[in-house]
């Protein structure tokens, strides 16, 4: 980050300014290590590796900073030869492509794709992880000068009250211990105006959710560290590959037999590569089996947190993730 940046941010706790006490900019103005301070309560957080760290390196998304870690190119479009995160991106906000002068920011970043798609548009975009995925995140999209990334909890966001034109959370709120909470503490950093996006797995009557194999093995995949099931997914995926694309050509039947044993072939829907499509197949099965939270919800459900925030204009569909939601706040 850069010192000037620091207007962008607020204590977590008390919502007061911050102070640099510690850290000094290099020749390009960033600041690799340093000390933030703030101004109320006084509580401290490390800039370490260009990036503010508002949470402890240990957290229940460690899986998710494997993940994005070992797969940080995997969804990026220049990588997968296809304008998936970029249709999807713009597809799912319904934003305009030129948002200079606005700031958005994005809950749950991963290693970025959405990032550098944000960022296409010209806003300032504060990207935010839980994870250490940010180090991915700030590798592939930190030297942009419209970019600022943090490591920081969604439910205690380093930001002042009403200070965004749009935010977005997407591939995220399922994954959260209390996702209506996590969903309502978004709403608050909208400026009056300001637009919010979020999508949220569906979720299915319970006679229906016995068909979806992941529930069944899941209290047993989340126990195991993350190293050790990503490399038991790896080797799986690559047993189960040959048979996978002789599943895939059965019509209609083979994808939901590919998805129940946890194998993925995502090149019947998308032209990919054989090496992309085998590792789009390994990134989903780990994030299929290796979150600590995945908790579907129900389109009213959803509905009616957007009314609890006290949005308008709201639009609650199904889409790419399961159900999408879109809102404004009310304007003064």
């Amino acid at each position: 980050m850069k010192k000037n940046q620091l207007t962008f941010f607020a204590c977590p706790k008390c919502r007061a300014e911050f102070a640099l006490v510690a850290g000094k900019p290099d020749s390009d103005g960033r600041i690799e290590t340093g000390l933030l301070k703030c101004t109320g309560c006084h509580q401290s957080y490390d800039i370490r590796d260009y990036i503010p760290r508002f949470v402890p390196q240990e957290n229940y998304a460690q899986g998710f900073g494997l993940e994005w870690s070992r797969h940080c190119f995997t969804q990026y479009d220049s990588y997968a030869g296809i304008p998936f995160s970029e249709t999807r991106f713009f597809q799912e906000t319904r934003w305009p492509r030129n948002l200079e002068g606005e700031t958005i920011l994005e809950v749950g970043c991963g290693s970025g794709r959405f990032t550098e798609q944000a960022a296409k548009t010209g806003a300032m975009v504060i990207s935010v992880d839980l994870s250490h995925a940010v180090e991915a995140n700030y590798a592939l999209n930190g030297g942009r000068k419209n970019v600022l990334i943090a490591q920081a909890d969604i439910y205690r966001l380093p930001f002042k009250n009403n200070s965004f034109n749009r935010i977005f959370c997407l591939g995220v709120l399922q994954h959260t211990p209390d996702v209506r909470q996590a969903f309502l503490s978004l709403a608050r950093y909208l400026k009056p105006g300001g637009c919010l996006v979020v999508d949220v797995y569906r979720k299915y009557p319970l006679w229906m959710r016995f068909l979806d194999t992941k529930y069944l093995v899941r209290p047993f995949t989340t126990k195991i560290e993350p190293d050790t099931l990503y490399r038991w997914c790896d080797r799986y995926v690559n047993f189960m590959w040959p048979l996978t694309k002789l599943f895939n050509k059965i019509p209609k039947l083979g994808r939901h037999v590919n998805r129940s044993l946890f194998v993925t072939d995502f090149s019947h829907k998308y032209p990919l590569s054989e090496a992309v499509a085998r590792e789009w197949a390994l990134l989903d099965t780990f994030d299929r089996l290796s979150p600590a939270y995945d908790q579907p919800q129900y389109r009213r459900t959803l509905q009616k947190w957007f009314e609890e925030a006290a949005l308008e204009n709201i639009e609650i569909g199904y889409g790419y993730n399961g159900i999408e939601g879109r809102g404004m706040s009310p304007q003064n």
